[in-house]
């Protein structure tokens, strides 16, 4: 069996960056796998800056079009994940404008409503329903908080992106991604408290 360039360097764990090269060369199946690659962290950050599942797709297929189209512009000697994040953000950003104009919904909290964190298997109910309740108030306090200190701390603290990546990412300083996400942090924590 031939392998193709991209599938013989994802063979050999090849970075993102060698498959941006191939693809910049025609490799389709090198782009084929920079979507694959990375497709489940931007739905996760659209997800947890959209609040919902539907949108949250839509906002990554979108965005996953425009990297395949723009892939030109990136600078390969840089970090892919902070680029791509960019442009999901973007996207969400995009999509929760046209959803104020149109309507307004609050994170949805049902107990159906997918969760991307991983489920223990043997752990026991009063201890999965307890499990339940803090995700539910965790979502219901990230949808409070600002969208500026939301993305931050979902940025940061879900995504594992570090506070220049962030700094890049954003445009602010990093004095301020450090001050937000305090603040956030903060909120967060004041809303998680035993009443």
């Amino acid at each position: 069996m031939t392998l193709t360039p991209a599938l013989a360097a994802e063979s050999h764990g090849e970075s993102d960056r060698e498959l941006v090269l191939l693809a910049r060369g025609g490799d389709r199946s090198a782009l084929s796998m920079l979507t694959v690659r990375h497709r489940r962290s931007a739905y996760l950050l659209a997800l947890q800056l959209m609040g919902n599942p539907d949108d949250a797709l839509d906002a990554t297929q979108d965005a996953l079009i425009k990297f395949c189209i723009h892939l030109e512009r990136f600078d390969a000697e840089r970090p892919l994940k902070p680029w791509l994040y960019s442009i999901v953000r973007n996207r969400c950003r995009d999509l929760l404008r046209r959803r104020r104009v149109r309507r307004a919904e609050p994170i949805d909290s049902d107990e159906d409503h997918w969760r991307p964190e991983l489920v223990d298997e043997s752990a026991d109910p009063h201890a999965d329903l307890e499990r339940s309740r803090l995700r539910r108030r965790v979502w219901e306090a990230l949808g409070e908080l600002a969208p500026d200190h939301r993305e931050i701390l979902v940025l940061r603290d879900y995504q594992d992106l570090s506070y220049s990546e962030i700094s890049d990412l954003l445009g602010v300083p990093q004095g301020t991604v450090m001050s937000r996400l305090h603040r956030a942090r903060k909120y967060l924590a004041n809303q998680l408290e035993p009443s």
